[in-house]
């Protein structure tokens, strides 16, 4: 399977923390940063993983940290001014795959998540979602039926946060692609890539399922809390 995970972002949230490192590197303990343990946990339910990771922001540096763990990088070398929807389109050639997972870097999951949902096919498109968490102004999602309706930031009422995977199956992959040349021809380069499923829903009649890993451990670090809480994660195990 191909795995792209988005490491390009300059993580503004935790500055000054992040300003001579990217947040992708914090410890979660002494050997093992949030994008090693993501790579690690990868490599030990599929060994044969072919692992994609977009560089921007102290790129030098995130290669670095995954020196020796058989990693391609793909450059987005527009990182200041453009969002995660570039980051994905400049690797858009790995979205000519059969199956396909797309994470967020800065994102820990417990291994449970990881070998039920990350490193399993699928033959239809998904987003994993967590119906606990319910946070004004995080990406979340109106969700009915196991389907999601829409995603977005800017939702005033919604029922579940997206949690930084989306699965594809090689029909879905080859759609959001398309989607992407067209958002980025049409100057929205400054996008969440998710937000290229949502016109897939919204103007082509696109089914998105979801999953919901309410109870299961898993954060998205965006706030020193969230570090706490993945390396509680992490420890856990």
């Amino acid at each position: 399977m191909t795995y792209i995970i988005l490491a390009a972002g300059k993580g503004r949230n935790l500055q000054p923390l992040t300003l001579k490192y990217p947040k992708t590197s914090f410890r979660l303990d002494e050997n093992t940063t949030v994008l090693q343990r993501m790579v690690r946990t990868i490599r030990k339910s599929d060994k044969d993983a072919e692992i994609v990771v977009v560089v921007g922001y102290l790129a030098d540096k995130v290669k670095a940290e995954l020196n020796g763990e058989n990693c391609k990088f793909v450059m987005n070398p527009f990182y200041e001014v453009t969002n995660s929807i570039s980051s994905l389109w400049f690797a858009r050639q790995y979205l000519e795959r059969e199956n396909i997972s797309i994470v967020h870097g800065d994102a820990v999951f417990c291994d449970e998540i990881v070998e039920n949902y990350l490193v399993q096919d699928t033959d239809y498109p998904y987003v994993l979602v967590d119906s606990s968490y319910v946070k004004p102004g995080a990406y979340n999602a109106v969700v009915k039926d196991s389907q999601v309706l829409v995603m977005s930031n800017k939702l005033e009422n919604f029922n579940a946060k997206y949690c930084c995977m989306t699965k594809l199956d090689a029909v879905s992959s080859r759609l959001l692609k398309q989607e992407i040349d067209s958002m980025i021809n049409n100057n929205m380069y400054d996008q969440f890539f998710e937000d290229s499923l949502v016109q897939l829903i919204m103007f082509h009649d696109f089914q998105l399922n979801c999953k919901d890993i309410v109870g299961m451990g898993w954060s998205e670090v965006d706030t020193v809390d969230d570090l706490l809480n993945a390396q509680k994660i992490h420890h856990s195990l």
